[in-house]
Protein backbone atom coordinates (compact mmCIF):
# COMPACT_ATOMS: atom_id res chain seq x y z
CA UNK A 1 0.00 0.00 0.00
CA UNK A 2 1.20 3.52 -1.07
CA UNK A 3 2.79 5.46 2.09
CA UNK A 4 3.37 8.64 0.06
CA UNK A 5 1.59 10.88 -2.48
CA UNK A 6 4.54 10.30 -4.76
CA UNK A 7 3.85 6.52 -4.64
CA UNK A 8 0.16 7.03 -5.22
CA UNK A 9 -1.08 5.90 -9.34
CA UNK A 10 -2.19 9.54 -10.24
CA UNK A 11 0.98 11.07 -8.75
CA UNK A 12 1.59 14.42 -9.49
CA UNK A 13 -2.27 15.37 -10.27
CA UNK A 14 -3.02 17.32 -7.49
CA UNK A 15 -6.29 18.27 -7.04
CA UNK A 16 -8.69 20.58 -4.59
CA UNK A 17 -11.59 22.12 -3.29
CA UNK A 18 -11.47 25.40 -5.84
CA UNK A 19 -15.19 26.06 -4.49
CA UNK A 20 -14.19 25.88 -1.00
CA UNK A 21 -10.73 28.24 -1.62
CA UNK A 22 -12.27 30.50 -3.95
CA UNK A 23 -13.70 32.75 -1.02
CA UNK A 24 -10.25 32.48 0.70
CA UNK A 25 -8.48 33.36 -2.63
CA UNK A 26 -10.02 36.57 -3.57
CA UNK A 27 -9.68 38.06 0.03
CA UNK A 28 -6.08 37.05 -0.59
CA UNK A 29 -5.99 38.32 -3.46
CA UNK A 30 -7.43 41.62 -2.70
CA UNK A 31 -5.13 42.67 -0.03
CA UNK A 32 -1.96 41.38 -1.81
CA UNK A 33 -3.58 43.80 -4.55
CA UNK A 34 -3.93 46.43 -2.58
CA UNK A 35 -0.49 46.21 -0.70
CA UNK A 36 1.48 46.38 -3.52
CA UNK A 37 -0.10 49.47 -4.56
CA UNK A 38 0.15 51.27 -1.34
CA UNK A 39 3.95 49.89 -1.63
CA UNK A 40 3.78 51.61 -5.22
CA UNK A 41 2.38 54.81 -4.30
CA UNK A 42 5.52 55.13 -1.81
CA UNK A 43 8.67 57.74 -2.99
CA UNK A 44 11.37 56.48 -4.42
CA UNK A 45 13.67 56.52 -1.28
CA UNK A 46 10.82 54.77 0.68
CA UNK A 47 10.41 52.16 -1.69
CA UNK A 48 13.97 50.73 -2.18
CA UNK A 49 13.50 50.64 2.03
CA UNK A 50 11.43 48.59 1.86
CA UNK A 51 12.36 46.34 -0.84
CA UNK A 52 15.60 46.18 0.98
CA UNK A 53 14.20 45.52 4.20
CA UNK A 54 11.57 42.39 2.70
CA UNK A 55 14.23 41.12 0.88
CA UNK A 56 16.85 41.01 4.18
CA UNK A 57 14.23 39.29 5.99
CA UNK A 58 13.40 36.76 3.63
CA UNK A 59 17.31 36.27 3.34
CA UNK A 60 17.14 35.68 7.07
CA UNK A 61 14.12 33.66 7.70
CA UNK A 62 14.38 31.10 5.13
CA UNK A 63 18.00 30.05 5.85
CA UNK A 64 16.63 30.32 9.84
CA UNK A 65 13.88 27.56 8.93
CA UNK A 66 16.94 25.22 8.36
CA UNK A 67 18.53 26.23 11.13
CA UNK A 68 21.23 28.67 9.37
CA UNK A 69 21.70 31.87 11.14
CA UNK A 70 23.33 34.69 8.54
CA UNK A 71 24.58 38.33 9.88
CA UNK A 72 21.91 40.64 8.95
CA UNK A 73 24.55 43.51 8.02
CA UNK A 74 26.21 41.09 5.70
CA UNK A 75 23.02 39.85 4.14
CA UNK A 76 21.57 43.43 3.75
CA UNK A 77 24.89 44.84 2.07
CA UNK A 78 25.24 41.88 -0.38
CA UNK A 79 21.31 42.67 -1.51
CA UNK A 80 21.69 46.46 -1.51
CA UNK A 81 24.78 46.39 -3.79
CA UNK A 82 23.14 43.94 -6.52
CA UNK A 83 20.62 46.21 -6.50
CA UNK A 84 23.23 49.28 -6.95
CA UNK A 85 21.27 50.98 -3.41
CA UNK A 86 23.58 53.46 -1.88
CA UNK A 87 23.54 52.33 2.28
CA UNK A 88 26.93 53.64 3.25
CA UNK A 89 29.82 51.34 4.60
CA UNK A 90 28.31 47.85 5.55
CA UNK A 91 30.74 44.67 5.93
CA UNK A 92 31.21 42.36 2.50
CA UNK A 93 29.41 39.22 2.62
CA UNK A 94 30.78 36.34 2.61
CA UNK A 95 30.24 33.22 -0.07
CA UNK A 96 27.84 31.97 1.90
CA UNK A 97 25.82 34.86 2.46
CA UNK A 98 26.49 35.81 -1.27
CA UNK A 99 25.17 32.56 -2.68
CA UNK A 100 22.01 32.72 -0.77
CA UNK A 101 21.44 36.27 -1.87
CA UNK A 102 22.17 35.44 -5.75
CA UNK A 103 19.43 32.30 -5.88
CA UNK A 104 16.96 34.72 -4.21
CA UNK A 105 17.49 37.87 -6.41
CA UNK A 106 17.52 35.27 -9.56
CA UNK A 107 14.51 33.54 -8.48
CA UNK A 108 12.45 37.44 -7.82
CA UNK A 109 14.23 39.83 -9.81
CA UNK A 110 14.37 37.54 -13.11
CA UNK A 111 10.44 36.13 -12.08
CA UNK A 112 9.47 35.75 -16.23
CA UNK A 113 12.20 33.70 -17.27
CA UNK A 114 11.99 30.02 -17.59
CA UNK A 115 13.37 27.88 -14.65
CA UNK A 116 15.26 25.37 -15.73
CA UNK A 117 17.15 22.00 -14.56
CA UNK A 118 20.71 24.67 -15.13
CA UNK A 119 18.97 27.53 -13.36
CA UNK A 120 18.49 25.35 -10.24
CA UNK A 121 21.91 23.52 -10.44
CA UNK A 122 23.23 26.99 -10.17
CA UNK A 123 20.80 28.05 -7.04
CA UNK A 124 21.75 24.94 -5.40
CA UNK A 125 25.47 25.48 -6.21
CA UNK A 126 25.29 28.96 -4.86
CA UNK A 127 23.94 27.53 -1.50
CA UNK A 128 26.94 25.40 -1.09
CA UNK A 129 30.14 26.97 -2.26
CA UNK A 130 32.54 25.05 -0.90
CA UNK A 131 30.66 21.72 -1.94
CA UNK A 132 29.59 20.91 1.60
CA UNK A 133 26.89 20.94 4.27
CA UNK A 134 28.12 21.32 7.40
CA UNK A 135 30.91 18.89 7.43
CA UNK A 136 29.81 16.22 5.08
CA UNK A 137 30.63 16.58 1.57
CA UNK A 138 27.56 16.58 -0.76
CA UNK A 139 26.55 16.68 -4.94
CA UNK A 140 26.55 20.07 -5.34
CA UNK A 141 24.79 21.36 -8.81
CA UNK A 142 23.34 18.17 -9.53
CA UNK A 143 20.12 15.50 -8.54
CA UNK A 144 21.25 13.63 -5.44
CA UNK A 145 21.97 9.83 -5.39
CA UNK A 146 20.95 7.10 -3.54
CA UNK A 147 24.16 5.66 -2.39
CA UNK A 148 24.32 6.74 1.32
CA UNK A 149 20.53 5.24 1.17
CA UNK A 150 17.08 6.62 0.42
CA UNK A 151 16.47 10.40 1.03
CA UNK A 152 14.48 10.54 4.27
CA UNK A 153 13.04 13.25 6.90
CA UNK A 154 14.19 11.99 10.08
CA UNK A 155 14.34 12.80 13.88
CA UNK A 156 15.39 11.07 16.92
CA UNK A 157 18.14 9.75 18.49
CA UNK A 158 21.04 7.66 16.28
CA UNK A 159 19.67 4.11 16.22
CA UNK A 160 15.94 4.79 17.26
CA UNK A 161 15.27 7.44 14.74
CA UNK A 162 11.86 8.35 13.33
CA UNK A 163 11.25 8.29 9.52
CA UNK A 164 8.23 11.09 8.62
CA UNK A 165 9.31 11.36 4.88
CA UNK A 166 11.13 9.56 2.29
CA UNK A 167 11.62 10.84 -0.85
CA UNK A 168 11.80 9.43 -4.38
CA UNK A 169 14.56 7.39 -5.42
CA UNK A 170 16.83 8.84 -7.12
CA UNK A 171 16.46 6.82 -10.44
CA UNK A 172 12.47 8.80 -10.96
CA UNK A 173 14.42 12.16 -10.63
CA UNK A 174 15.16 13.11 -14.28
CA UNK A 175 11.45 12.30 -15.04
CA UNK A 176 10.06 13.95 -12.13
CA UNK A 177 11.87 17.04 -12.39
CA UNK A 178 11.13 17.30 -16.06
CA UNK A 179 7.40 16.84 -15.63
CA UNK A 180 7.89 19.37 -12.81
CA UNK A 181 9.44 21.89 -14.88
CA UNK A 182 7.31 21.59 -17.75
CA UNK A 183 4.35 22.41 -15.75
CA UNK A 184 5.79 25.33 -14.05
CA UNK A 185 7.19 26.88 -17.34
CA UNK A 186 3.22 26.40 -18.94
CA UNK A 187 0.82 29.09 -19.23
CA UNK A 188 -2.21 27.81 -17.64
CA UNK A 189 -5.52 28.84 -15.93
CA UNK A 190 -4.62 28.16 -12.33
CA UNK A 191 -4.02 31.37 -10.45
CA UNK A 192 -0.39 32.25 -9.89
CA UNK A 193 -1.19 32.14 -5.68
CA UNK A 194 -1.94 29.26 -6.39
CA UNK A 195 0.82 27.81 -8.47
CA UNK A 196 3.16 29.31 -5.92
CA UNK A 197 1.27 27.09 -3.15
CA UNK A 198 1.47 23.78 -5.85
CA UNK A 199 5.23 24.25 -6.72
CA UNK A 200 6.08 24.71 -3.25
CA UNK A 201 4.66 21.35 -2.35
CA UNK A 202 5.78 19.47 -5.64
CA UNK A 203 9.30 20.31 -5.38
CA UNK A 204 9.68 20.52 -1.48
CA UNK A 205 8.08 16.37 -2.33
CA UNK A 206 10.28 15.67 -4.57
CA UNK A 207 13.21 16.67 -3.39
CA UNK A 208 16.02 16.63 -5.96
CA UNK A 209 18.83 17.47 -3.97
CA UNK A 210 21.18 16.05 -1.24
CA UNK A 211 20.69 19.50 0.70
CA UNK A 212 18.57 22.78 0.35
CA UNK A 213 15.38 21.46 -1.10
CA UNK A 214 13.51 23.73 1.27
CA UNK A 215 15.29 27.25 0.67
CA UNK A 216 15.02 26.09 -3.35
CA UNK A 217 11.33 25.14 -2.65
CA UNK A 218 10.62 28.62 -1.07
CA UNK A 219 12.74 30.99 -3.65
CA UNK A 220 10.48 28.81 -6.47
CA UNK A 221 6.96 29.88 -4.63
CA UNK A 222 8.71 33.73 -4.59
CA UNK A 223 9.31 33.46 -8.05
CA UNK A 224 5.35 32.64 -8.19
CA UNK A 225 4.20 35.02 -6.29
CA UNK A 226 6.37 37.99 -8.32
CA UNK A 227 4.92 36.56 -11.66
CA UNK A 228 1.63 37.16 -10.02
CA UNK A 229 1.86 40.76 -8.98
CA UNK A 230 4.30 40.73 -12.41
CA UNK A 231 6.60 42.79 -10.11
CA UNK A 232 10.44 41.88 -9.22
CA UNK A 233 9.38 44.52 -5.96
CA UNK A 234 8.94 42.58 -2.83
CA UNK A 235 7.20 44.28 0.09
CA UNK A 236 6.58 41.28 1.96
CA UNK A 237 8.03 38.13 2.63
CA UNK A 238 6.51 34.62 3.15
CA UNK A 239 9.83 33.09 4.56
CA UNK A 240 9.54 35.39 7.21
CA UNK A 241 6.14 34.16 8.34
CA UNK A 242 6.75 30.46 7.56
CA UNK A 243 9.69 30.62 10.09
CA UNK A 244 7.26 32.46 12.82
CA UNK A 245 4.87 29.30 11.86
CA UNK A 246 7.49 26.67 11.10
CA UNK A 247 6.22 23.70 13.33
CA UNK A 248 2.71 24.44 11.29
CA UNK A 249 4.40 24.56 8.42
CA UNK A 250 6.23 20.96 8.93
CA UNK A 251 3.50 19.31 10.08
CA UNK A 252 1.18 20.12 7.20
CA UNK A 253 3.91 19.27 4.86
CA UNK A 254 4.04 16.16 6.89
CA UNK A 255 0.72 15.41 6.59
CA UNK A 256 -0.01 16.22 3.20
CA UNK A 257 2.85 14.35 1.90
CA UNK A 258 1.43 11.31 3.98
CA UNK A 259 -2.33 11.46 2.54
CA UNK A 260 -4.07 11.65 -0.84
CA UNK A 261 -3.75 13.76 -3.72
CA UNK A 262 -6.16 15.85 -2.40
CA UNK A 263 -3.80 18.84 -1.30
CA UNK A 264 -7.01 21.24 -0.09
CA UNK A 265 -5.92 21.78 2.92
CA UNK A 266 -2.32 22.75 2.13
CA UNK A 267 -3.52 25.36 -0.31
CA UNK A 268 -5.75 27.02 2.68
CA UNK A 269 -2.97 27.22 5.18
CA UNK A 270 -0.59 28.58 2.40
CA UNK A 271 -3.00 31.50 1.75
CA UNK A 272 -3.63 31.46 5.73
CA UNK A 273 0.46 32.17 6.23
CA UNK A 274 0.13 34.62 2.70
CA UNK A 275 -2.53 36.56 4.33
CA UNK A 276 -0.31 36.55 7.64
CA UNK A 277 2.55 38.12 5.86
CA UNK A 278 0.88 40.54 4.49
CA UNK A 279 0.63 41.81 8.47
CA UNK A 280 4.58 41.82 8.71
CA UNK A 281 4.43 43.72 5.47
CA UNK A 282 2.30 46.43 7.62
CA UNK A 283 4.78 46.32 10.07
CA UNK A 284 7.78 46.80 7.50
CA UNK A 285 5.94 49.93 6.12
CA UNK A 286 5.38 51.60 9.29
CA UNK A 287 9.38 51.07 9.62
CA UNK A 288 10.26 52.94 7.02
CA UNK A 289 7.99 56.03 7.63
CA UNK A 290 9.12 56.19 10.77
CA UNK A 291 12.59 56.22 9.50
CA UNK A 292 12.08 58.87 6.47
CA UNK A 293 10.19 61.04 9.68
CA UNK A 294 13.28 60.92 11.35
CA UNK A 295 15.64 62.28 9.04
CA UNK A 296 13.10 64.51 8.04
CA UNK A 297 12.93 65.70 11.40
CA UNK A 298 16.87 65.38 11.74
CA UNK A 299 17.37 66.98 8.24
CA UNK A 300 19.18 70.20 9.41
CA UNK A 301 21.25 68.29 12.54
CA UNK A 302 25.02 68.31 12.17
CA UNK A 303 25.79 64.48 11.23
CA UNK A 304 29.17 62.84 10.44
CA UNK A 305 29.41 59.94 8.77
CA UNK A 306 30.07 57.65 11.41
CA UNK A 307 27.14 58.99 13.05
CA UNK A 308 24.69 58.58 10.13
CA UNK A 309 25.88 54.89 10.02
CA UNK A 310 24.93 54.52 13.57
CA UNK A 311 21.81 56.12 13.51
CA UNK A 312 20.87 53.95 10.30
CA UNK A 313 21.88 50.57 12.36
CA UNK A 314 19.96 51.76 15.09
CA UNK A 315 16.55 52.63 13.06
CA UNK A 316 17.16 49.16 11.09
CA UNK A 317 16.86 46.88 14.60
CA UNK A 318 20.30 47.09 15.55
CA UNK A 319 20.89 43.82 17.50
CA UNK A 320 21.78 44.31 21.08
CA UNK A 321 22.76 46.68 23.00
CA UNK A 322 24.61 50.07 21.40
CA UNK A 323 27.80 50.61 23.59
CA UNK A 324 30.85 53.18 23.02
CA UNK A 325 32.88 50.06 22.46
CA UNK A 326 30.66 48.73 20.00
CA UNK A 327 30.85 52.38 18.02
CA UNK A 328 34.77 52.24 17.93
CA UNK A 329 34.41 48.33 16.91
CA UNK A 330 32.01 49.11 13.99
CA UNK A 331 33.25 52.43 12.43
CA UNK A 332 36.38 51.26 13.19
CA UNK A 333 37.59 54.49 14.96
CA UNK A 334 39.23 55.39 18.76
CA UNK A 335 37.47 54.79 21.61
CA UNK A 336 37.61 58.68 22.03
CA UNK A 337 36.32 59.47 18.82
CA UNK A 338 33.70 57.20 19.76
CA UNK A 339 32.72 58.96 22.82
CA UNK A 340 32.89 62.30 21.19
CA UNK A 341 30.12 60.83 18.59
CA UNK A 342 28.07 59.45 21.08
CA UNK A 343 27.88 62.95 23.09
CA UNK A 344 27.69 64.94 20.38
CA UNK A 345 24.41 62.89 19.14
CA UNK A 346 23.27 63.31 23.42
CA UNK A 347 23.70 67.40 22.93
CA UNK A 348 21.26 67.11 19.85
CA UNK A 349 18.90 65.50 21.36
CA UNK A 350 19.24 62.12 18.89
CA UNK A 351 20.20 59.91 21.64
CA UNK A 352 20.29 58.92 25.07
CA UNK A 353 21.91 57.29 27.49
CA UNK A 354 19.87 54.43 28.68
CA UNK A 355 19.17 53.75 32.95
CA UNK A 356 22.03 51.12 33.37
CA UNK A 357 25.62 52.70 34.12
CA UNK A 358 28.78 52.17 34.27
CA UNK A 359 31.24 49.79 32.25
CA UNK A 360 27.92 48.53 30.73
CA UNK A 361 26.53 52.22 30.00
CA UNK A 362 24.58 52.02 26.34
CA UNK A 363 22.63 54.38 24.41
CA UNK A 364 19.40 54.54 22.46
CA UNK A 365 17.18 56.63 20.14
CA UNK A 366 15.57 59.22 21.98
CA UNK A 367 11.45 58.99 21.37
CA UNK A 368 10.84 59.13 17.45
Amino acid sequence: MPKYIHELPNWPHFRWDSGGLAKRLAAVRLRQGRLIGRMQALGFRQQEEAVLTTLTEDVLKSSEIEGEILDRDRVRSSIARRLGMDIGALPHADRNVEGVVEMMLDATQNFESKLTEERLFGWHASLFPTGRSGMSKIIVGAWRDDRSGPMQVVSGPFGREKVHYEAPAAGRLDAEMKSFLEWFNAEDNTDPVIKSALAHLWFVTIHPFADGNGRIARAIADMSLARSEDSSQRFYSMSAQIRLERKAYYDMLGATQNDELDITLWLEWFLGCLDRAFDGAEKTLAAVFQKAGFWKKHATAKINERQRDILNRLLDGFEGKLTSSKWALIEKCSPDTALRDIQDLIDQGILVKDEAGGRSTSYSLTNI
